[in-house]
């Protein structure tokens, strides 16, 4: 890619009106490959909108909303990709009670491509998630959380390729680091690798090996700290050729995105949309003959 800007940035107040993306005339007359992402993070198993009488949220948020806005984009622009960003689990009695079982059924209905695992994931235990898997039928992505001595060794990848028109789109996971923010005895022998290395290791992967036109990473280490603890913006700025960082953790909602300039001088989108789904990220990438890439971004309230 040669060339990457931000066209448009639109602000979408109602969860029915359509989010549509620009249309290729509005990028010339040229035929451009149009790729959808659309994203959450954070969504901590709010199934239900908010109760009318919510100081910020009124009657906002839900899976069913949620679920009609992703099917108005496809219907759009079938090459969509729909990513999370973890923490799927804890947050309501839903979770307390299913253990996970509804926020994994209708994560699959809704056709999510893949998530990363976050913190509060493991909250029912490593087992507990493993319980789960049969109800999932999208992809676990984390390239930094060793499952191999696990029950989950053969249900958790470290990236996956996509394609969508031609596209080649890779896509990594990466997780916040699990001691002193989970229980030791929910994670049992889940190893935490260092995520700047791996990165290196996953996206060189991703670009000389598999040919990627495009490398996400699904990041729930957290987008800004005052110390020195890994973020996404540590992690833009210290590897390449990640082109977006799709965030969690921090439950920041960001209506523009981020750019941060890699070790090469590249820059590196990062973005996030708060957290409970009131809110879902969406990005529109432009591919054109000459390799030349243009992305809009908008922000949909659910």
């Amino acid at each position: 890619m040669n060339r990457r800007i931000f066209i448009k940035n639109t602000f979408v107040s109602s969860a029915f009106l359509p989010i549509a993306g620009l249309g290729f005339q509005a990028c010339g007359n040229e035929r451009k490959k149009h790729l959808t992402i659309l994203h959450t993070n954070d969504v901590h198993s709010q199934i239900d909108p908010y109760e009318s009488t919510h100081p910020m949220y009124p009657n906002m948020g839900g899976a069913a909303k949620r679920a009609t806005l992703i099917a108005q984009v496809r219907k759009e622009n079938p090459n969509t990709l729909l990513l999370d960003a973890g923490d799927i689990f804890q947050g309501t009695p839903y979770f307390n009670f299913y253990g996970g079982e509804l926020e994994m059924k209708l994560m699959s209905m809704m056709g999510y491509d893949a998530a990363t695992l976050g913190n509060h994931d493991f909250d029912n235990s490593i087992d507990g998630l493993l319980a789960q898997m049969p109800n999932t039928k999208f992809s676990l992505l984390t390239a930094n959380y060793d499952f191999s001595n696990t029950v989950m060794a053969s249900y958790v990848k470290p990236y996956q390729v996509f394609v969508k028109d031609g596209i080649r789109i890779g896509v990594f996971g990466l997780g916040i680091e699990l001691k002193g923010l989970v229980d030791p005895r929910m994670y049992k022998e889940t190893k935490y690798i260092d995520p700047i290395e791996i990165a290196q290791d996953t996206t060189r992967k991703l670009k000389q090996e598999e040919r990627c036109d495009l490398i996400i990473c699904l990041s729930h280490l957290g987008y800004r700290y005052e110390h020195d603890k890994v973020s996404d913006e540590v992690l833009a700025a210290q590897t390449q050729d990640i082109d977006l960082i799709i965030g969690g953790h921090t439950h920041t909602l960001m209506e523009t995105p981020a750019t941060v300039f890699n070790k090469n001088g590249k820059e590196v989108i990062i973005n996030q949309v708060g957290y409970k789904g009131v809110f879902m990220g969406r990005i529109d990438f432009f591919f054109d003959a000459s390799g030349a890439v243009t992305a809009s971004q908008k922000l949909a309230v659910v």
